[in-house]
């Protein structure tokens, strides 16, 4: 069904994306899909969540810089260059997810993790400043439609890049 709903979204964007799509495409019952995923919504968390867990599983059981043991610096640009590589292989699953997921965004499994990570890495790197809102503020420039524009075909890490240089920015006094 994941595999189904990548289909779709290479076909056609987020709008192609239906449960009643998806479960043709893949052989199953729409009842089905919606029983796995509940709505349009989970089922591209779901997508989402599995763009990330590699990610996510090198975060805590990697080797530095992306896992435990280096400085929080290193920590937050290793971690941006594995979510801007998501990020810049996935802008069409990121804005279906962001338009679906609108509602209840902060409380998406994946964002919660990246999140929590970027702030765990703030607050130990720059404890003078809000930990919570700079790691909500780098997370909202993670907006599909700008990583397309932020990513022409003759610089394809460009809003990695960038978005690395904004977060030293902030940590570096």
């Amino acid at each position: 069904m994941l595999r189904a709903t990548e289909q779709l979204l290479a076909e056609g964007g987020g709008d192609h994306v239906s449960l009643d799509r998806v479960a043709a495409l893949a052989g199953v019952g729409k009842g089905t899909v919606f029983r796995r995923f509940g709505s349009r919504a989970g089922l591209l968390q779901a997508l989402l969540e599995e763009r990330s867990r590699e990610l996510r599983d090198a975060v805590v059981n990697g080797p530095p810089p992306l896992g435990p043991g280096a400085p929080a610096r290193d920590r937050m640009l290793a971690f941006l260059d594995g979510l801007g590589a998501i990020a810049e292989g996935n802008a069409v699953l990121l804005s279906a997810h962001g338009q679906a997921c609108a509602e209840d965004k902060y409380d998406d499994p994946s964002y919660q993790s990246w999140h929590r990570h970027l702030s765990a890495l703030f607050a130990e790197g720059r404890p003078d400043l809000d930990a919570d809102f700079l790691s909500h503020a780098l997370l909202a420039v993670f907006d599909g439609d700008l990583i397309r524009h932020m990513t022409p075909p003759g610089d394809p890490r460009r809003f990695t890049r960038s978005i690395q240089q904004m977060a030293a920015a902030l940590l570096d006094r």
